[in-house]
């Protein structure tokens, strides 16, 4: 069976390869998303990015009657965003949210999500391939079901 799978990216991370590379590495977010639909080619992907959290919310709740499951790294949003949790926790579709970083490791204000509630799960640390885990995941989640 080929899923559909929403890539749903957040805040800055168009800047991806150009920001605090120290950080989130040097991939772009373009080449992520080549990677991700060469490792997981019997996967249909729709891929979208937002600097607007009420694009975001309209983009999750767009997805609910056309993707299968959702790969979320909300970004900033997710240390306060009740709009996005709300939004995640309103569709009936699973939602991962991945993070390139270890936001566990890092300030005291980046350890807090106010999304993963909501989510099947929560991935982070493993840079690029915190998207293939997170897609791994969400694949075993819908198979299982």
């Amino acid at each position: 069976m080929q899923h559909k799978i929403l890539i749903l990216n957040g805040p800055n991370l168009n800047l991806l390869g150009e920001r605090e590379t120290e950080v989130y590495g040097k991939e772009t977010l373009a080449g992520i998303e080549k990677a991700l639909t060469k490792a997981f080619s019997k996967i249909r992907f729709e891929f979208r990015q937002s600097n607007v959290e009420g694009e975001l919310v309209n983009m999750i709740h767009a997805a609910r009657k056309k993707q299968d499951g959702i790969v979320f790294n909300p970004g900033a949003y997710t240390h306060y965003s009740i709009a996005l949790r709300d939004a995640v926790a309103a569709v009936s579709i699973p939602v991962v949210e991945v993070h390139l970083s270890n936001i566990h490791a890092r300030e005291d204000f980046r350890k807090n999500s106010m999304i993963a509630p909501v989510c099947i799960g929560q991935i982070s640390g493993f840079g690029i391939y915190s998207y293939h885990l997170g897609i791994a995941s969400l694949v075993r989640h819908l198979e299982k079901k």
